[in-house]
């Protein structure tokens, strides 16, 4: 496993899931709830895999230069940056539009009656 991630198991989940998976979680809130298109939330996660793999390298002693450890690194990064992404934009939109959408779940919006999407 330490191969495939360039460093252990627990570097890996407490630095890339919990620190910089929130700094990709205010990424995805803060592009949510100015209404910016998702995909620059996978540009900003590039660059925080490379943060990630430098923070790994620096005070870790990972491989800084791990193609799959890059690779793991920024797709978690990713999917934590969209799922953000996500809940905001439903949540600003049932806050901003209430007599056109409610909730359907943490991510989903319905229509309400008589409206169409």
């Amino acid at each position: 496993m330490e191969a495939l991630l360039g460093t252990s198991l627990g570097v890996f989940i407490g630095l890339t899931v919990f620190i910089v998976g929130f700094a990709a979680w205010m990424t995805g809130q803060a592009l949510a709830i100015t209404w910016k298109p998702v995909w620059h939330a996978v540009i900003y996660c590039l660059l925080l895999g490379c943060a990630d793999r430098f923070l790994t390298f620096g005070l870790f002693e990972g491989e800084l230069l791990s193609i799959s450890g890059y690779l793991i690194d920024t797709a978690v990064l990713i999917a934590i940056a969209l799922t953000s992404f996500r809940y905001n934009r439903v949540k600003a939109m049932v806050r901003q539009y209430p007599w056109l959408y409610r909730r359907h779940g943490p991510f989903g919006l319905e229509p309400i009656a008589g409206e169409s999407p």
